[in-house]
């Protein structure tokens, strides 16, 4: 045999060497302990162990997202790869690069039925942009480099490399790819000239012009064009949950966040405007409602995006342009700086418009001297953290008062599942944020149904000393649950009390931590600032805040509505 040929196991993970990989997140299992064995021997990588597969790919994901690298995870076979489709899923629906390698039994033993077998490769065919089954060592390197470059190019997402046991024993050369090309896939990157010349001129003859920025603004790292482009023209600017931060929130022009539990200005905007630029977003149903209404206005619509299947997926767009959208919008701010008039100067009525939704301040709440508001709780932390904090959300009514009192100026700091919206992201999620941002300040903001679907990851945040702040807002019920049975259910509240719920100073100071509650609103402040001191800057941080029960999120659009057709706390 020759001397220069080493194991498929130890090819992976010179393979992860090439792509410059900083952190691998996983779990061993019989199917990858040769690929363990071959991590063990190196020191380029740093492996984190999880104490659940769901947790490694979730964290992986994070590190993705508040990098914009593409984030690893690794699995064994069966379980292994069953535990981990929901944060494949998670990914998928997200848009998040990502590369999950999996083990998989030997190829002899493939549909035997053998010992943790599972068909990996179409259990996650639906849930991932790509997938491949390596049957061959030779073709180890070849598969990891496409799985690189299939995950971050186009439109991003996850992709998996399942793989025999027998494949990562057996032996061959190593020669990593300098380059891939895929006959079937060619990503487009730049937007029809023409197009995008039809776009400016519609968007600076518009009467009611709206900008509308969603994820792949801040995938596509186009937040510095974008926000060029916005304040050149003078158009209001609203966003989606998975698009804040992609223009900065303090700026006078951003409306907030649109959709289900929009601002009333963002909505009524989104309604009413005459010509709508779409920037990486795909019009789906938490933020447009029913397209029917929507278009019940007649606009004129502009949609940028790298996707072309996301192109008049629900609503008929008049001007599609796909491309990524730093080239797109790089080209309209080089035409934007040729043209004469710069900005529209007939924006003074739209913009009295909006100042006159704006005057409902639908976001306003009734503090409490005695209950503890959920609203406050996250307007306190922005306060303290002075908006600088990564922050990650599980899923919920604390998502989204998450998203609409911490205000995000940049992009990449709000860290949640958006399109699949999955509990128990919130810890691996913040696990995942700190490694990547070490010296950062990171909270997680969760409830006390979510936060127990990955809570043993606080054994993983103790074996990695991860310093991350968890913000329980506490209100004994699955909320957002809680809100729709309140609002259409009769107030029957069908499983969603939660009860028996542990004591989590305790149980955070059983993995190792520190512990707080918080029960009275005046100790909100002095308890967030304690946790973020330095005093306890190395410490992670349970603060579970005991909140009001029957706070709801608002405003709300119900389901099968229209943006206008809004329920604000004024209402009921």
């Amino acid at each position: 045999m020759n001397s220069n040929h080493i194991s498929g196991a130890e090819i992976v993970i010179r393979c992860l060497h090439e792509e410059k990989v900083k952190f691998v997140f996983g779990y061993p299992g019989g199917a990858v302990l040769n690929i363990y064995d071959a991590v063990f021997k190196q020191n380029k990588f740093k492996h984190v162990l999880v104490r659940h597969e769901q947790a490694a790919v979730h964290a992986a994901d994070a590190y993705s997202r508040s990098t914009g690298k593409v984030g690893v995870a690794l699995v064994t076979s069966g379980p292994g790869a069953t535990n981990a489709v929901t944060g494949i899923a998670t990914a998928y629906m997200d848009s998040i690069p990502m590369v999950i390698i999996s083990g998989q039994v030997p190829t002899y033993a493939i549909g035997q039925d053998a010992f943790q077998e599972c068909d990996t490769v179409g259990i996650t065919r639906p849930c991932v942009k790509h997938n491949f089954l390596v049957k061959d060592v030779k073709d180890i390197a070849s598969t990891i480099k496409k799985a690189f470059y299939v995950a971050s190019s186009g439109r991003p997402g996850p992709v998996l490399v399942d793989i025999p046991k027998d494949i990562t024993a057996e032996k061959y050369e190593f020669n990593y790819p300098k380059s891939v090309h895929l006959r079937s896939y060619n990503p487009i990157i730049k937007g029809h000239s023409g197009q995008i010349k039809k776009a400016l001129s519609l968007l600076l003859s518009a009467k009611k012009p709206m900008i509308y920025s969603g994820g792949g603004v801040v995938l596509g790292d186009a937040s510095s064009q974008l926000t060029k482009f916005v304040r050149t023209i003078g158009a209001p600017i609203t966003s989606t949950l998975m698009g804040l931060g992609g223009f900065p929130a303090s700026d006078k022009q951003f409306l907030g966040m649109l959709g289900m539990h929009g601002t009333y200005e963002a909505n009524m905007a989104m309604q009413e405007c005459d010509v709508l630029l779409a920037v990486g977003a795909r019009f789906d149903d938490r933020v447009i409602g029913n397209p029917e209404h929507f278009l019940s206005k007649p606009k004129t619509i502009i949609h940028i995006d790298i996707d072309p299947s996301s192109i008049s997926k629900r609503v008929k767009i008049d001007i599609p342009i796909v491309g990524h959208v730093v080239s797109v919008l790089t080209e309209l701010n080089d035409l934007l700086s040729k043209e004469k008039t710069k900005q529209n100067i007939s924006l003074k009525h739209w913009l009295k418009e909006i100042d006159q939704w704006r005057s409902t301040n639908c976001l306003s709440f009734k503090n409490d001297k005695k209950l503890i508001k959920p609203q406050f709780v996250v307007q306190t932390l922005h306060q303290v953290t002075k908006g600088d904090a990564f922050i990650t959300s599980d899923v919920g009514q604390h998502q989204m008062w998450a998203a609409q009192y911490y205000p995000f100026d940049k992009p990449r700091r709000w860290i949640n599942s958006g399109g699949l919206g999955t509990m128990g992201v919130g810890l691996p999620y913040a696990m995942g944020t700190q490694l990547a941002h070490p010296d950062a300040m990171v909270a997680c903001v969760t409830g006390e149904a979510s936060i127990q679907m990955c809570i043993q990851e606080l054994s993983t945040c103790k074996q990695f000393h991860l310093p991350i702040k968890i913000i329980n807002l506490n209100n004994r019920y699955m909320g957002m649950v809680r809100q729709w049975q309140e609002f259409f259910y009769g107030n029957r509240y069908a499983e969603s009390y939660m009860e028996a719920l542990p004591d989590f100073v305790k149980l955070a100071e059983a993995y190792g931590h520190v512990g707080m509650k918080i029960e009275n609103p005046s100790d909100i402040e002095p308890a967030l600032k304690e946790a973020f001191s330095k005093k306890l800057k190395e410490r992670l941080v349970f603060m579970d805040f005991i909140t009001d029960q029957k706070e709801n999120v608002f405003p709300m659009i119900p389901n099968g509505k229209g943006l206008s057709e809004m329920i604000t706390a004024e209402d009921l």
